[in-house]
């Protein structure tokens, strides 16, 4: 499973494992798959490969509480059964493969099935033992949702009852890595900063989002079609992986297929599945969202793949200088969060300090760690102020400091020399340049760090900051007045040449 073009995900927000537990224990799928193996016992008949029988696949969607008039309740009991072989929720021992059918007047060899000796995690184990048999089940499933559809696979068939891939247009391989892709998309428009706010997204988003290049113009009708056929393939899939609790699904509208059938038909481009307009219409086309337990699902095949996908509060045990590398990356809104768990876990002073310390230095991301510290510091009470007083002289913390101390009205605090302003300016513009980048709010913050000071450009070239020259060629980019802009960028020439 990929995230490219992303090397490294926003942090996700999991519930605790207990309550993830509880979730999987009662998605429907699973939940099935547990009923039926706390079934199985010496009377259940196998056939080869592991499947039930047919009497005992219609016993088990008895005991499923399944309908019987549902023609399609033997395929729900036969998929519960796999999932339970496949986890190890059931052990089967299976007949030879040379053993009789009954064809010839004999009695039929079968083979076994007995409560798997993972049952009893369950009830037994911890969380944890759960969310690992509800993983290998997700496995089978996603495993199945790859699948085209088996009239498809029959009318592929072959004279020597090989699957004609070629025919069927279908490759395994494409078609499971096209999943996870969809997958990790989702997961990404899930974690990121901005999401919607109960976290579904239209189908023909999700769709469009594997088929279309994001710096694409007007779509081809080919590329309209290649996204209308991803839908249907995705509408399947979800409906298949809900029961599991990967996802939350309200499925495309059937009708609204039919509607657009006709339209083509009429050559009407108006039945483009991409083309809804208000949010009734787009419901109609499918929304999906990843529950809790699918982003932990999700993130659990990342992490499997390699992907380095971060989640709240696993910096909690760690030193200060790991939780600023690791949040100077984070949206605004998970470094809060991820500052706060650790926070929480320590004495204030003592995690003041640290902080403090782990903030200092010239490297490139220092500015950023420092605007994370600052971050941190923001909601500390008073206890935190012996620390904060420490560094006051601190030629990098100094103004940090000040800054803390003037916010909550104290009015003993030294004013800062002239470098210190300097200094601290160029570091407020780097630590924002390498937070956001570029943003329509930086140039109002450079007029307003600037305006107060007069000769700013002057002086400030010669500020000791590391970073002088960047900042400064960055606010002669975007400084607001034009003269001030010049005088940036004159500054910055002189700050290179300084260093040179």
């Amino acid at each position: 499973m990929s995230a490219e073009p992303h090397s490294t995900l926003p942090p996700v927000r999991l519930h605790s494992d207990a309550e993830l537990a509880r979730d999987a224990l009662v998605a429907p799928l699973f939940a099935r798959a547990v009923r039926l193996a706390r079934w199985a016992g010496p009377g259940t008949r196998v056939d080869v490969g592991g499947e039930l029988v047919p009497d005992q696949l219609a016993e088990a969607a008895a005991v499923l509480g399944l309908d019987p008039a549902d023609e399609d309740a033997p395929a729900h009991a036969s998929q519960a059964w796999r999932v339970a072989v496949d986890t190890g929720l059931v052990d089967v021992t299976e007949p030879e493969e040379d053993a009789g059918d009954g064809a010839d007047g004999g009695e039929p060899e079968y083979g076994t099935a007995a409560p798997g000796e993972d049952l009893p995690l369950l009830t037994g184990g911890a969380p944890a033992d759960v969310l690992d048999l509800w993983l290998a089940a997700l496995d089978t499933v996603l495993a199945d949702a790859a699948v085209p559809d088996l009239d498809d696979l029959v009318d592929a068939l072959d004279a020597g009852g090989e699957i004609d891939f070629d025919r069927l247009g279908w490759n395994p391989q494409r078609e499971a890595d096209f999943l996870d892709g969809v997958l990790a998309s989702l997961y990404l428009l899930s974690v990121s900063e901005g999401a919607p706010g109960d976290g579904r997204v239209p189908l023909p988003v999700l769709a469009a989002s594997m088929i279309m290049p994001e710096d694409m113009g007007d779509p081809s009708d080919a590329v309209l079609e290649q996204v209308s056929d991803a839908m249907m393939r995705l509408d399947d899939q979800f409906r298949q992986l809900e029961p599991i609790g990967l996802v939350d699904y309200h499925p495309l509208d059937e009708a609204l297929m039919a509607e657009a059938e006709d339209l083509a038909e009429a050559d009407d481009p108006a039945g483009d599945p991409g083309q809804a307009e208000d949010e009734e219409d787009i419901t109609r086309y499918g929304m999906v969202r990843l529950t809790p337990l699918g982003l932990y699902g999700v993130r659990a095949r990342m992490l499997e793949a390699g992907v380095e996908a971060p989640a709240v509060g696993e910096l909690a045990g760690k030193g200060a200088d790991a939780l600023l590398d690791a949040v100077a990356s984070y949206p605004e809104g998970a470094a809060q969060a991820e500052i706060e768990q650790w926070m929480a876990g320590r004495e204030l002073p003592a995690a003041v300090a640290e902080l403090l310390a782990a903030a200092r230095g010239d490297d490139e991301g220092a500015p950023l760690r420092r605007l994370r510290c600052q971050q941190a510091l923001a909601p500390a009470g008073p206890e935190a102020e012996p620390a904060v007083r420490a560094v006051l002289d601190d030629g990098q913390l100094g103004g940090l400091a000040r800054v803390w101390l003037a916010e909550r009205g104290a009015t003993d605090v030294p004013a800062p020399d002239q470098e210190m302003v300097f200094w601290l300016t160029v570091d407020t513009i780097a630590a924002q340049l390498a937070a956001d980048g570029e943003t329509e709010e930086l140039p109002l913050l450079m007029r307003s760090l600037t305006e107060h000071h007069t000769g700013f450009f002057d002086r400030v070239w010669r500020s000791e900051h590391p970073a002088t020259a960047s900042v400064l060629e960055a606010m002669g980019r975007l400084h607001p007045d034009k003269k001030a802009a010049k005088e940036a960028r004159k500054a910055a020439f002189k700050a290179r040449s300084r260093k040179a």
